[in-house]
């Protein structure tokens, strides 16, 4: 039997402000357990939450940029459950009207070899606080609390069940992270649990209307982690149904060590949580003229940037698409451009989705951190376009580069000259070389002659190699043609 897999993404970005949500308490990470809780995050008798401003702007600016409704009022819930870590015995967050009602996000989804576009519908995404931390290391069989995150500042984004593989749910889960911290709303910071996924999962029958028995895997905080859980939690839903078993529904944790899932407990429904508006927070209202007001700070958006990129610099959407993914990416790229000149935009994307990109995932490294800076970049690009170097070459010396760090922008002229690089366009130099390399080599020469175009390759790889790959390869080749038609 064919299986088809159905995934939804609840995701929780912690926002950037610098106090808590409902209270004035610092949200800095690292700080000594339990110093950055004020009695309104430990619930003393007699305190009341008021509503953190920053948070509410922050939720807005997610709302317009992936097109949804923000809602002009909604409501604050108490969401009851009894943790050692919620002081509160609650948390307060939205349930029937969030602040943020619909809205799509798309991104670019790699796919048997082929690049596509993907867009993923999201349902809601809604403000609450976070809960306090549990801690199990160097307790001696007992439990420590931490209350310093107790009250920070979540945007709760939950999707559509949209996502049909563990591949889209990581790449969706990359949009989501590259699109707030482009906003600057979260820093994203994974291992700090800025940014932290759950993942409810199904299979059901190919062609099935209706869907399977959902399991939600909890608190993924790494792209790797939600792959592998994913991936893991679908062969076991198949093998278990295709063993005559049935899908219980719940809660599941991750276990990377081991790379499985496990059962935590038993999935809660929304009545087992007792919703009900919390009495001690007014409806939140937001006027039109405070969303504007948020519209006309925000800064320009990655669709929109997607198009001017294809518009302005002539790149395919793909290009445009793959750039404007990350806002490092895209200002490296425009600052390239904008010191090589507009004719560079298409090598510059080709580079930065090649070479580039490719070095830094080897090295582990941001762009924002490259030891290669984007104006040293582009006098590369110069040197490759005005015959200086060949692309072949230009690799070496930006690997040379790459190794070498240096502020000046003329790193590369440094390196093609310490180096002895620079591309022979000497005519009379390289006939010289081409009747040598043609002398040496009759058989291949008879060959093409004969008709047999691939000798021709042969002999081109015979005069780079007597060049120490120097050539002018355009102006080789047109020699060389020349030279074999006589």
């Amino acid at each position: 039997m064919q299986w088809e897999v159905v995934i939804g993404l609840e995701t929780h970005a912690q926002l950037s402000t610098q106090s808590k949500i409902f209270s004035g308490a610092a949200t800095r990470f690292g700080a000594d357990p339990n110093t950055q809780a004020c009695p309104v995050d430990l619930a003393l008798p007699g305190v009341l939450p008021v509503m953190n401003k920053g948070a509410v702007e922050r939720a807005i600016q997610f709302g317009l940029a992936i097109g949804a409704k923000v809602a002009h009022q909604s409501i604050f819930a108490r969401k009851n459950y009894f943790y050692p870590d919620l002081p509160k015995g609650y948390q307060i967050s939205q349930y029937e009207i969030p602040v943020v009602q619909g809205g799509t996000l798309s991104f670019v989804l790699e796919k048997d070899g082929k690049t596509e576009m993907k867009t993923v519908q999201l349902t809601r995404a809604h403000l609450e606080e976070d809960a306090g931390k549990s801690l199990h290391e160097d307790y001696h069989g007992m439990t420590g609390i931490d209350l310093n995150r107790a009250g920070t500042p979540l945007l709760e984004i939950v999707t559509e069940p949209d996502m049909r593989s563990a591949a889209e749910a990581v790449a969706y889960a990359k949009a989501l992270h590259s699109l707030v911290v482009w906003l600057g709303i979260c820093d994203g910071n994974m291992q700090e649990g800025s940014f932290r996924c759950d993942a409810n999962v199904s299979v059901r029958p190919l062609g099935q209307k209706e869907f399977g028995t959902r399991c939600e895997i909890k608190n993924l905080n790494s792209f790797r982690f939600l792959e592998e859980a994913i991936n893991f939690e679908v062969r076991r839903q198949i093998e278990l149904i295709e063993d005559g078993g049935k899908v219980v529904q719940e809660t599941r944790l991750y276990d990377p060590d081991r790379k499985e899932t496990r059962s935590m407990r038993s999935k809660e429904d929304a009545q087992d949580y007792r919703y009900f508006p919390d009495p001690d927070l007014p409806p939140l209202v937001i006027a039109q003229e405070w969303i504007e007001r948020v519209k006309a700070s925000m800064p320009e958006l990655p669709g929109a940037m997607r198009e001017r990129f294809v518009r302005d610099y002539g790149l395919p959407e793909y290009d445009a698409a793959v750039l404007t993914q990350s806002k490092a990416m895209a200002s490296y790229f425009e600052a390239a451009v904008a010191k090589a000149g507009k004719e560079q935009a298409k090598p510059a994307a080709n580079w930065l989705m090649g070479d580039v990109s490719s070095t830094l995932n080897r090295e582990g490294v941001d762009i924002a951190d490259a030891p290669v800076k984007a104006e040293q970049l582009a006098l590369l690009l110069q040197r490759i376009a005005d015959g200086t170097i060949s692309n072949k070459i230009a690799k070496e010396v930006f690997a040379a580069m790459w190794a070498a760090p240096s502020d000046k922008e003329t790193l590369a002229d440094d390196i093609i000259e310490a180096k002895g690089l620079k591309q022979i366009s000497d005519s009379g130099a390289l006939e010289k070389i081409v009747d040598e390399v043609l002398a040496a080599n009759a058989k291949s020469v008879e060959e093409y002659r004969a008709g047999k175009e691939k000798a021709f390759n042969a002999i081109i790889g015979q005069a780079m190699k007597a060049t120490k790959g120097k050539a002018n390869p355009a102006q080789l080749t047109e020699l060389l043609k020349k030279k074999l038609a006589g």
